[in-house]
């Protein structure tokens, strides 16, 4: 209820003790939906931030602003000099104004998603801040005043309906007297009870920060769980505003840097299995060459101007079916098959490479996903954005260069570092503490990883392959035999200050390899 008419008659009072004799100094924006007022007098400044989106509506009260350098608006200058003579609440109504010298108002229309602020000039509209809502110019401060009938007789013709007589309750209150069985009691006792909430609301002892439902709420009454408690309304704003947007902040950036990972993670897989798919059939499938044999050896048997043919393969000693090209013939047909089975190792390589690109580009964006379900706060997130900025633009660019090399055996995943620097990154920004770190011993060289799977131990020949990639990328390479330190990545840290691809390990262990690269290298 921070927009709630009883918690603006707290607010407002108090601004008059803040405000009445200050100057208007400035008016600006920075960010969409949100301007920022500034007073002064005295030797003392007084902001009010005023945030008004259809998302979300609050007044905060910023102890100083820093202005942006850039991106920033002055509005509503001809306020600018005008000292505040008054600060009124509007009766019954989520409104209120500041009265300025020299015949100025300065209207809050706080109503949810349709909130606004509007200068006027002796009762004209100058300048309204969200102008879209444009209706807004013809309201007059001073005739936005709601009086309401709420003694006894209009409760017992409204029959006790709260809502009837006391419209400006809000949610919160009503759930407040449904607790305490409301519609349970006769007329008299629901007055009596209409009574002590309205002494409540009219004179609260604190200012409460509640969840109910899961959601944070500011509230007059202590409702649900009680989180913080204040005694001053600014105090309880300025607070509310905070924290609500941390946490919605939070949710909503959270939500869409997983929606965004998501996205290119499953972009990404599908383009590598459809890669690797078409790898594999012109490895080992059905070659242009074969192909275009098959439909020479039948070209009898294909009937003029087919589009879709089933014929006998005799390489796979079983029938297939084969699309033809509209318009052109069998013969013309094979003949293209057989120009583009010249290029056909020249397509198998780029394919290939495209196949590592893809698979060192679901790595990175597999990590960042695990690395964003640790970011379980605001302050966490906000560094998770920022080191991972490059993977969450909506523009289209290159994936950014993978820091290391890819294996992969008996379905375990292995990388293999491509410099210092690189090994930096891999070590602590792809690598979790389940999973397997290795390194040549006593050497330089590549720091090199096999990813963890959950409930399975790595296999020995996996183990031995890795390290034999350790020995392979280091210098002792040209060794006959290379020993290799190897542990869980949880006991390998990076000292304060440590060269790059500087670390400390330990209880590692240490296996003795040929250095070679054991098995093909995925492209």
């Amino acid at each position: 209820m921070h927009l709630n008419y009883y918690f603006l008659r707290q607010l407002t009072t108090e601004l008059g003790h803040k405000l009445i004799g200050m100057k208007a100094v400035t008016a600006f924006t920075q960010n969409k939906g949100e301007l920022v007022l500034g007073f002064a007098g005295d030797g003392e400044e007084f902001y009010i931030r005023a945030l008004l989106t259809s998302q979300f509506t609050s007044l905060s009260f910023p102890s100083d602003f820093k202005r942006a350098r850039a991106n920033t608006m002055e509005l509503m200058e001809p306020m600018q000099g005008q000292t505040v003579e008054e600060v009124v609440q509007h009766q019954n109504e989520r409104s209120f104004f500041l009265k300025l010298s020299d015949g100025f108002l300065l209207l809050f229309k706080l109503f949810g998603n349709r909130s606004n602020i509007i200068l006027y000039q002796h009762e004209e509209p100058v300048e309204l801040f969200r102008k879209k809502l444009f209706a807004d110019a013809d309201l007059n401060p001073l005739q936005m005043h709601r009086p309401l009938q709420q003694n006894y007789d209009a409760f017992a013709a409204a029959n006790g309906n709260i809502r009837k007589v006391y419209p400006t309750f809000g949610e919160l209150p009503a759930l407040y007297l449904a607790q305490q069985q409301y519609e349970q009691h006769s007329l008299d006792q629901k007055w009596e009870l209409a009574q002590n909430l309205l002494d409540v609301l009219e004179a609260p002892a604190s200012y409460y920060i509640i969840r109910l439902e899961e959601k944070l709420r500011l509230s007059l009454l202590p409702l649900g769980e009680v989180v913080y408690t204040y005694t001053s309304p600014l105090e309880a704003l300025n607070a509310y505003t905070r924290l609500y947007l941390s946490e919605t902040g939070y949710e909503r950036q959270y939500t869409q840097a997983k929606q965004q990972l998501e996205r290119k993670l499953h972009v990404t897989q599908t383009v590598l299995e459809q890669s690797g798919a078409k790898v594999n059939e012109l490895r080992h499938n059905k070659s242009y060459s074969q192909t275009a044999d098959v439909i020479m050896a039948n070209l009898t048997n294909i009937p003029p101007r087919a589009t879709e043919v089933e014929l006998y393969d005799f390489y796979t000693d079983q029938n297939r079916t084969y699309k033809l090209k509209e318009g052109e013939t069998p013969q013309k047909f094979a003949e293209r098959l057989y120009r583009k089975a010249k290029n056909q190792h020249v397509e198998v390589q780029q394919l290939e490479e495209k196949v590592e690109r893809k698979l060192e580009e679901a790595i990175i964006l597999e990590d960042a996903l695990k690395a964003l379900s640790e970011a379980d706060d605001y302050k966490k997130l906000k560094v998770f954005l920022r080191e991972h900025a490059p993977l969450l633009t909506t523009k289209q660019q290159a994936m950014q260069e993978a820091p290391f090399r890819v294996f992969e055996t008996e379905g375990y995943k292995i990388l293999v570092g491509k410099s210092a620097k690189n090994n930096d990154e891999l070590t602590q920004r792809h690598t979790y503490k389940e999973d397997l770190w290795l390194h040549a011993k006593d050497v330089s060289g590549s720091h090199v990883v096999v990813k963890y799977q959950a409930g399975k131990t790595i296999p020995a020949t996996v183990l031995e392959k890795a390290a034999q990639l350790a020995a392979f990328y280091s210098k002792r390479k040209s060794d006959s035999l290379c020993p290799v330190l190897y542990t869980p990545k949880k006991w390998v840290r990076k000292p304060k200050g440590a060269a790059p691809g500087a670390v400390v390990v330990e209880r590692e262990k240490v296996i003795l390899v040929k250095p070679e690269n054991p098995f093909e290298r995925i492209r």
